[in-house]
């Protein structure tokens, strides 16, 4: 009988994000039998791509093949694993590990790419822009959470001061007593 593995993708970009979202995937894997995680790197394609490729979203290589992407991204994937293996060494590390590179749309291919492989979850960061980068740029996890038909597990930035958010607590409600009777009874 063959059991369909609990699949993870995670988004890569090869930033700071893109590995504790990569971390949190890896952990999530070693805690299920029969699972498999999968990194996807997808390389720019468009003009308004190639502005998340200037911001560091994604580096750039238009003369690279896409077989040194894919090298790129199995190295930089394994060094990962091998953190992870260190940090963790009584969780499960019989997982399946693949990486997969596509030149193309970020969240259209996450979704796609999901879609293909029947994924459980997508593992996505957050860089949280505002202004007029968001406009120009757009949100990836945003539009992975449109595109996509499984759940997304979004990770934020690291909280900074300035940007927490102040979330007032609310006072108890005061409590009256009443009598026994019902107020209509009088």
């Amino acid at each position: 009988m063959n059991i369909k593995p609990y699949v993870i993708l995670v988004g890569i970009d090869f930033s700071m994000l893109a590995d504790r979202a990569l971390e949190e995937g890896l952990g999530l894997a070693s805690q299920r039998q029969n699972s498999e995680l999968h990194a996807l790197w997808v390389v720019p394609s468009s003009s308004m791509d190639a502005f998340y490729a200037t911001r560091g979203y994604a580096p750039l290589f238009p003369q690279a093949s896409i077989d040194e992407a894919a090298q790129r991204l199995h190295a930089h994937v394994q060094l990962e694993l091998e953190k992870f293996r260190a940090k963790h060494p009584e969780g499960d590390s019989g997982f399946r590990v693949v990486s997969h590179v596509r030149f193309d749309s970020p969240a259209r291919s996450l979704a796609q790419v999901a879609s293909e492989l029947a994924a459980d979850l997508i593992i996505v960061g957050t860089h949280n822009r505002k202004g007029l980068e968001r406009l120009l740029v757009g949100s990836v996890a945003e539009c992975t959470v449109r595109y996509a038909h499984c759940p997304i597990l979004v990770i934020p930035p690291e909280a900074r001061i300035d940007d927490e958010l102040k979330i007032a607590t609310l006072e108890p409600a005061v409590s009256r007593s009443h009598s026994a009777a019902p107020p209509w009874q009088g």
